[in-house]
């Protein structure tokens, strides 16, 4: 993936997810959705029959309790799903992940230590760093989760590392600096005015360090 920023899409029915896509139309090629189902995290998001629009590339967050269900249903719609390591068995989805030819994703919560994925970091494509507790547009941002990135990457460098939560062309220097790979940008990006714009700079600030 050349793209390196992605916006977030959090919404609670069809209309809103509408206004948001229209409002990132030729934005972005790839989108990030956060799916919630108001039971890992407080609120709920994308947990309706929502519709797709074929135009963008997606990867999907999925702070769900039960996450192989969702990707059942609606994986095909999407070009990987991360889920939430804390929510599942990190091993047996893994090799049903590999069994199924699916890129191998996780997200850890500013509080889960690295130690969780340690022994199975190997057999993982990407790494979701959460530095915010998740569920929220603009939750306050939290800088020591990145420590995480530099764990990761002495186990494996090739993992890719993925961060999300309250990055802005201030903070995204954070996640550079420490050796991110991709940030995922919500608000900041997702709606403004002008999103092209923000996205732009939201690059360029973080290929500066990167």
């Amino acid at each position: 993936m050349r793209q390196k920023v992605f916006p977030s899409v959090m919404a609670k029915n069809q209309s809103e997810l509408n206004a948001l896509l229209k409002n990132l139309d030729g934005v972005a090629k790839y989108l990030h959705l956060d799916v919630a189902d108001g039971k890992f995290v407080p609120n709920a998001s994308l947990w309706f029959p929502f519709r797709l629009p074929k135009k963008f590339k997606y990867i999907a967050h999925l702070m769900v309790k039960e996450p192989q269900q969702w990707i059942q249903k609606h994986g095909k719609k999407v070009e990987f799903c991360i889920v939430q390591a804390e929510t599942v068995n990190i091993s047996d989805y893994i090799k049903r992940a590999k069994s199924q030819k699916r890129k191998v994703a996780f997200a850890l919560n500013p509080e889960t230590k690295v130690a969780e994925l340690k022994p199975y970091l190997q057999q993982i494509d990407y790494v979701l760093i959460l530095t915010v507790h998740p569920g929220f547009y603009g939750a306050k941002y939290l800088k020591s989760p990145l420590k995480k990135i530099t764990e990761i990457k002495k186990i494996n460098p090739s993992v890719k590392i993925i961060i999300d939560g309250g990055m802005n062309p201030k903070t995204v220097k954070d996640a550079a600096k420490e050796g991110a790979d991709y940030v995922v940008s919500g608000s900041f990006i997702t709606k403004a005015e002008k999103p092209k714009e923000r996205l732009k700079t939201m690059e360029k600030a973080f290929s500066k360090l990167n």
